[in-house]
């Protein structure tokens, strides 16, 4: 399955998503929408996210091949620019986390999307949900993670929705490779079910599994397409969707997708930094 986008047009044609087999799907892409819900989740723009809470000192690698199969879908998003939810996670080595926080951090296992609909956590090869820091009362989260541990993007759905999960792993998107964004594809989460990302897409058939290391060992640190000052974060976004094959679909008003624009540079690590995607992710060009 290739993903396919129309960066060129002004509204949606077709974009894809990925239902793994456990995970992904492909979309016919809305010429109409449904209107936002009247409070939606406030949505913190990932350009700007404030201050990292403690630095980052770990990367993700390209781990060792694992089996996931991947289906396609088709699937229309409800709010095509707006999504429902937008949250990130810096990590780091546990100490760190602890020494920067002191005596003010708030521990947690998991972090709330969409008022609590879908409960997003990181979870190591145990699937023990590693530990979330914060500042007591704030939203900026750090995850604890160790090197040479693997882990995985867990997403339970509460809810009798159907949703779409665009994720980054040091400002790449796990499906393609590329430079993240909200525009791009992703995976099918389905009411009430549990999506598990554990890798960069190699294909319809295998990933590599995401594993804590050295920054320069990172993925993102040895491609092209990667930026090292966003190394040491992951991001979500959340788009509520209908099911075409279905029929849950109903008559929206019309929609124009405006055109692509990259955003503008900066020091601050950024999980959505890119243009629309390629297909699936290419392997590391270790520079050292």
């Amino acid at each position: 399955m290739s993903i396919k986008t129309n960066s060129a047009a002004t509204s949606w044609r077709q974009w894809c998503l990925l239902v793994a087999v456990g995970l992904t799907a492909c979309s016919q892409a809305p010429m109409q929408m449904e209107a936002q819900e009247p409070h939606p989740e406030p949505v913190a723009a990932a350009e700007a996210a404030p201050a990292a809470e403690a630095r980052s000192t770990l990367g993700t690698q390209w781990g060792e091949e694992r089996e996931s199969k991947v289906t396609s879908v088709t699937a229309t998003r409800l709010t095509p620019n707006s999504p429902q939810a937008v949250a990130q996670m810096r990590y780091s080595d546990e100490t760190s986390i602890r020494r920067a926080l002191k005596n003010k951090a708030s521990k947690q296992r998991n972090v709330l999307l969409a008022h609590g609909k879908v409960e997003w956590s990181v979870r190591n090869e145990q699937d023990k949900p590693l530990p979330i820091y914060s500042r007591q009362g704030s939203r900026n989260y750090m995850v604890a993670g160790r090197d040479g541990e693997r882990y995985e993007l867990v997403y339970t759905n509460r809810s009798n929705r159907y949703y779409e999960v665009i994720a980054t792993v040091d400002g790449l998107d796990v499906i393609s490779g590329q430079p993240g964004s909200i525009h791009n594809g992703g995976y099918i989460l389905k009411p009430g079910e549990t999506l598990r990302i554990d890798g960069f897409r190699k294909s319809q058939q295998e990933v590599a599994a995401f594993l804590f290391s050295a920054k320069d060992l990172a993925y993102a640190s040895n491609m092209p397409a990667g930026d090292e000052r966003n190394v040491g974060v992951i991001g979500s976004a959340l788009f509520e969707v209908c099911m075409d094959e279905l029929h849950t679909c109903s008559t929206r008003s019309h929609d124009q997708r405006p055109k692509h624009q990259r955003p503008k540079r900066s020091n601050k690590p950024n999980p959505f930094p890119g243009d629309p995607p390629g297909t699936y992710a290419p392997p590391p060009q270790y520079r050292r």
